[in-house]
C-alpha cells in the first residue's frame, strides 16, 4: 500500500466545490449595480447611534453654555418719538404701563383662560415643546415668518430674558433657558411672571394693567369671560381690540370661543356656565394718560398700524422702541380740524339733556391728492375717553358717498342702459320710488328714495344732486355690480373692506370702508383718476441714525382721466345745487357727495378741491355697550344727514387749511357725449316727485311730451330759482321760475338779464357741463352748469 494520500471521495449528496473543511466560513457575497448605493443595516444603524450621541452631546454643551440672563424687558424698553411733517413732535410712547401683581391677586378663571389659550399642559408637561420647537425653528430659518408653538414657560423667557427678534439663535438660547428655568423655578412662579409680562395691548403690560385698560377692573376681579378674552388678546394685541379695530370683532370672538371652549375641555369650567356665556365687549376708554390724550393717541395708532400693514417695522420692534418717526401730518391742518369739528358739532350737544348726543362721535381725513400724503387725521374727542379710532375705523355703512364710484365705473366702462343708451350725467332713468331693478338675475331688488319720493325720468346728474337710490341701483345693475367693485378698489377701497359685495346695493353704499379709505377714493377722483396710495410717514430712523427703508411711492393711472373728470362734474353740482350746498362756505371750487347710513347711524361727507381731498363723518355709537345708535335728534335736530354738520365741518376745515394759498380751479377733460341727454325709447312719464320736502311750488307740464333740448331735465324747478350764473351759481333776481322758453334755459344755464322767463310749461334744466377752464368764481369752480333747483338742504338719502 503506498503511502501517499489518495484522494478524498465526495460523500453522497455534497455538492462539487464545497468546502474542504468542516465549520468554514461562507465568503460574503459583494454587491453590485444600483445594490452599492444602498446603505446597509450596519451602517444605518452605526449613523444613528452617532447622530444620537452628537446631539446628547450638543444638548449637554448648550446646556453648560447658555446661562440664564438677567431681565431685560424693561432696561431695553426705549421711547418711540412721532412727528410732524415740521419736526415738532406729537407723542411719544416709551412710558410704560406696567402693574406687577402676585399670582394671588390674578382670579382663578383668568389664569386658566391664559392656560387654554396659550398652554393648556402647563402645569404636567415639560418646560419645551421638542416638536413645535424645531418647526418653529425651521420655519423661521426657511424664512416663512413669525412662527410660534412654544410653551408658556419659552414665552416668558423670551418676554423677559430675550429680544424679540425671530432668529435661530434666539431660539436656542429660549430652550436651554427654559429648561433651566423650569428646574430652578416652581410652575407657580413661571407662570406669575408671564402674565406681569406679557403684552395685551393699549400700552398694557401684565394682567393687571390690561384688566384695568380694558374692563375698569382688577385682575381679581376678571370672569371667565373676561379673561377670555384678554387670553385671547396674547395672540394678536392689536387686531383683536375690537374697539380699535371693530371690524376684526369676528376673528376675536373666533378666538375668544377656542379659549373658552378649552377652558370646558380641561375641567376649569362647566360646559352649562359657558354655553350661557356672552362676549365681553371692553370698555372703549383706554385708561391711564399715559402721554396719549387728545388727539395724539389716535395719530399714534394709526401710524403704527400703517408701520405694521405695510411691513416696515414689526409689533415686536415697535415694542422695543428706539424709533423716531416723521410724518407727513400738518400741526396747523391739525389743528383746524379739530377746531372745525367742535365748533359745528360737539359745542352743539347737550349730554346732560339728550341722552342721543351722548352716541355722537367724528372722524376725519385730509389727503393731499397730488402725493397721497394724509395731512390731517381725527380720530375723536379724546384718546383715553374713547379708544376706537373713528378715522380708521371699518364698521359703518359710507352711503351714498359711494355713488359716485358706480358713475365713474359706468363711463369708464362706456357702459349703457337696458334699453342701449351710453350712461352721461344727462341720460335719464326712471326715479320711482321702490320701482325693481331690471335686468338683475338675483331676485327682486325694490330700493326706497329718501322719504318715499316719487321722482319720475330724472337725468343722473340731477339724481346724483337729489341723491335718487332708484337710479343708482339700476345704474349699478347696468355697469355691472362687479366692475363697480373694482372701480372702486382702484380708486383706493381695501379689496378686503367689510360689505363690499357686488350686488345692485353696493351702489346705496353699503360697504363699511373708513373715513380714511373713502379720502383715498375721493382723493384719485381729484387727481383725475390717477391714484397714489396713501401714506402717512416720510422718514423712519433707529436708535438716531439707521434710516428705516420705506416703501417707494407708486402712482398709477387706474381709471381714465375722462372717467374722473366726468364724475367731478358731477359733484360740483351737488355743492351747487344739491344736498351739499353747505360746502360753498370753504370759498373754493369745490366737489362732493353727503351720505347717510341706515337709521340715520351715520352722516358722511366726502369732498375736494384741486388741492385737498377731506371726508369727514358723524357717527352713533353707545359710549357703554359700542353698539351702532341712530342719531335721530341728536343736536336738536330731527335727523342728521351729510349736508348738515359733517359738510359744515369739511367747509370750515378746509377753508383754514388751505388759507393763504390761491384757489385753484378744477381743469376737466369730460366723457364724449357728457352733454347730450339720453332718454329712454319710450316717452318718459309726465310725474312730478311726491311727499318732496320742497314741493310746495312744484311746477306743472312739459312740452314736446315732456322732453327738452339739449342740456333740459324734466320740469322740476320745485320753486327755486331758474338757472345759473357763469359758474353754475344759482341766479336769485327774480324769485320763482314758472317756466323757461320751450321749457328750458340757454346752453350756458343763466337766465336773461337775470329776470323771470315765462311761457311754456317745462322747467329749468340741469344743463351740463361747460367747456372746461370756465370759472365763476367761488361755488362756480369750472363752470359747470346745474339744474337750477337752488339749495335742497331739506333733501336726504340713505
Amino acid at each position: 500500500m503506498s503511502d501517499e494520500p489518495q484522494p478524498q471521495q465526495p460523500t453522497e449528496g455534497s455538492a462539487p466545490g464545497a468546502p474542504e473543511a468542516a465549520g468554514a466560513k461562507p465568503k460574503r457575497v459583494k454587491r453590485t449595480g444600483w445594490r452599492r448605493l444602498i446603505p446597509t443595516w450596519r451602517m444605518v444603524l452605526s449613523t444613528f447611534v452617532l447622530g444620537c450621541l452628537l446631539l446628547v452631546g450638543l444638548f449637554f454643551l448648550g446646556y453648560s453654555m447658555v446661562k440664564i440672563p438677567p431681565a431685560n424687558a424693561i432696561a431695553t424698553k426705549q421711547s418711540n418719538v412721532y412727528l410732524y411733517a415740521d419736526g415738532t413732535e406729537i407723542a411719544r410712547d416709551g412710558q410704560i404701563n406696567r402693574e406687577s401683581v402676585d399670582l394671588s391677586q390674578i382670579s382663578k378663571d383668568a389664569q386658566h383662560a391664559i392656560l387654554a389659550a396659550e398652554d393648556r399642559d402647563f402645569y404636567t408637561e415639560s418646560a419645551i415643546d421638542p416638536k413645535a420647537m424645531l418647526r418653529a425653528g425651521w420655519n423661521t430659518a426657511l424664512g416663512k415668518g413669525k412662527q410660534s408653538g412654544s410653551t408658556i414657560t419659552q414665552q416668558y423667557v423670551k418676554n423677559y430674558y430675550l429680544a424679540q427678534e425671530q432668529t435661530v439663535t434666539r431660539k436656542v438660547k429660549e430652550f436651554f433657558i427654559a429648561i433651566k428655568l423650569d428646574r430652578e423655578k416652581s410652575k407657580a412662579d413661571i407662570l406669575e411672571g408671564y402674565l406681569n409680562t406679557s403684552y395685551f395691548g393699549r400700552n398694557a403690560y401684565g394682567i393687571q394693567a390690561a384688566a384695568k385698560a380694558y374692563y375698569g377692573v382688577d385682575a381679581l376681579a376678571l370672569t371667565p369671560a373676561q379673561g377670555a378674552y384678554l387670553a385671547a388678546l396674547v395672540n394678536a394685541p392689536s387686531e383683536y381690540d375690537v374697539t380699535a379695530h371693530p371690524e376684526n370683532r369676528r376673528a376675536a370672538e373666533a378666538r375668544w370661543n377656542y379659549v373658552l371652549d378649552g377652558m370646558v375641555t380641561k375641567g376649569w369650567l362647566d360646559a352649562s356656565e359657558r354655553a350661557g356665556m356672552k362676549f365681553p365687549t371692553p370698555k372703549e376708554t383706554s385708561g391711564a394718560d399715559t402721554g396719549m390724550s387728545g388727539q395724539r393717541g389716535y395719530l399714534v395708532t394709526a401710524i403704527k398700524d400703517y408701520l405694521k400693514t405695510n411691513k416696515i417695522v414689526t409689533s415686536e420692534q415697535l415694542e422695543a422702541g428706539g424709533y423716531r418717526i416723521t410724518t407727513t401730518l400738518e400741526r396747523k391742518k391739525q389743528k383746524a380740524f379739530v377746531k372745525a369739528v367742535d365748533d359745528k358739532l360737539m359745542s352743539k350737544l347737550d349730554k346732560k339733556n339728550r341722552k342721543v348726543d351722548t352716541y355722537v362721535r367724528a372722524g376725519g381725513a385730509a389727503v393731499d391728492p397730488k402725493n397721497g400724503e394724509v395731512l390731517a387725521l381725527y380720530g375723536g374727542i379724546d384718546y383715553i375717553k374713547q379708544y376706537t379710532n373713528n378715522a380708521t375705523r371699518r364698521d359703518f355703512q359710507v352711503g351714498s358717498t359711494f355713488k359716485p364710484f358706480v358713475l365713474t365705473s359706468a363711463v369708464q366702462h362706456s357702459s349703457e342702459t337696458q334699453d342701449g343708451r351710453p350712461i352721461t350725467p344727462n341720460t335719464v332713468y326712471d326715479g320711482t320710488n321702490k320701482r325693481p331693478v331690471q335686468g338683475w338675475p338675483g331676485g327682486t331688488y325694490s330700493p326706497a328714495n329718501e322719504d318715499d319720493v316719487n321722482y319720475g325720468d330724472i337725468s343722473v346728474r340731477t339724481a346724483t344732486d337729489k341723491s335718487v337710490n332708484s337710479v343708482y341701483a339700476q345704474m349699478a345693475v347696468d355697469v355691472g355690480p362687479e366692475k363697480v367693485k373694482k372701480t372702486a378698489v382702484a380708486l383706493g377701497l381695501p379689496a378686503d373692506t367689510p360689505d363690499l359685495q357686488p350686488y345692485p346695493s353696493i351702489a346705496l353704499g353699503t360697504a363699511t370702508a373708513s373715513v380714511l379709505d373713502m379720502a383715498e377714493a375721493y382723493a384719485t377722483l381729484a387727481n383725475h383718476g390717477r391714484h397714489g396710495t396713501y401714506t402717512l410717514v416720510k422718514k423712519v430712523t433707529k436708535d438716531g441714525d439707521s434710516v428705516v427703508d420705506l416703501p417707494s411711492p407708486k402712482s398709477s393711472q387706474v381709471i381714465s382721466r375722462e372717467a374722473a373728470d366726468t364724475t367731478t362734474a358731477v359733484l360740483r353740482s351737488v355743492v351747487q345745487n344739491g344736498t351739499a350746498t353747505a360746502a360753498q362756505a370753504a370759498g373754493r371750487p369745490a366737489a362732493g357727495k353727503t351720505g347717510t347710513a341706515e337709521e340715520d347711524q351715520a352722516a358722511w361727507f366726502a369732498g375736494y378741491t384741486p388741492d385737498l381731498a377731506t371726508v369727514v363723518a358723524v357717527m352713533g355709537q353707545d359710549p357703554e355697550t359700542a353698539a351702532h345708535k341712530s342719531l335721530y335728534g341728536a343736536m336738536g335736530l330731527p335727523r342728521i344727514n351729510g349736508g348738515g354738520a359733517p359738510t359744515e365741518i369739511w367747509a370750515q376745515f378746509t377753508k383754514e387749511a388751505l388759507k393763504g394759498t390761491p384757489a385753484s380751479d378744477f381743469s376737466l377733460q369730460l366723457q364724449d357725449g357728457a352733454e347730450e341727454s339720453a332718454y329712454p325709447s319710450a316717452p318718459p312719464a309726465a310725474q312730478s316727485p311726491s311727499q318732496s320736502p320742497d314741493a310746495d311750488a312744484t311746477t306743472g307740464g312739459q312740452t314736446d311730451q315732456g322732453q327738452t333740448t339739449e342740456g333740459q331735465t324734466q320740469g322740476q324747478t320745485q320753486g327755486q330759482t331758474g338757472g345759473a350764473t357763469d359758474g353754475g351759481t344759482p341766479t336769485a333776481s327774480a324769485g320763482t321760475t314758472t317756466g323757461a322758453t320751450d321749457g328750458s334755459t340757454a346752453d350756458g344755464g343763466t337766465t336773461a338779464d337775470g329776470g323771470t322767463s315765462t311761457g311754456g310749461n317745462g322747467s329749468t334744466t340741469d344743463g351740463g357741463t361747460t367747456i372746461e377752464g370756465t370759472s365763476g368764481g367761488p361755488g362756480g369752480g369750472n363752470g359747470a352748469t346745474t339744474l337750477g333747483t337752488g339749495p335742497l338742504s331739506a333733501v336726504r338719502e340713505e
